[in-house]
């Protein structure tokens, strides 16, 4: 039996062609999907900036720390240079007294 003309597209029921409601819904659930994964990696990204934030915080406030520690430590430094420009000019003022005097003990020896 010859197939007529009309009915020779017509073969979506055997052939397995969704229909367009199971492409749409086909189209859905790959969105639906789709989005899920953007949502996860969404999720983890967010995860990443808060523990990138929790370390800059940490690190700002170790080097604040570090940094007050180190003006601190400026502080100590500029003190002790004073006290050994102290004890060099005690030093040169001794040394200059010391040999006045021993001019002066050569010339009454003299």
């Amino acid at each position: 039996m010859p197939v007529e003309p009309l009915y020779i597209e017509d073969t979506d029921d055997w052939l397995g062609t969704p229909t367009s409601l199971e492409t749409c819904r086909h189209q859905l659930r790959m969105y639906e999907n789709e989005f899920e994964m953007l949502t996860l990696k969404l999720d983890r990204a967010l995860e990443n900036i808060e523990g990138l934030v929790r370390d800059n915080d940490a690190l700002t406030q170790e080097r604040n720390s570090l940094r007050a520690r180190l003006q601190y430590a400026e502080g100590d430094l500029l003190s002790e240079r004073r006290s050994f420009a102290d004890v060099a000019h005690q030093r040169d003022h001794l040394f200059q007294e010391n040999q006045r005097l021993l001019r002066g003990a050569r010339d009454r020896e003299s």
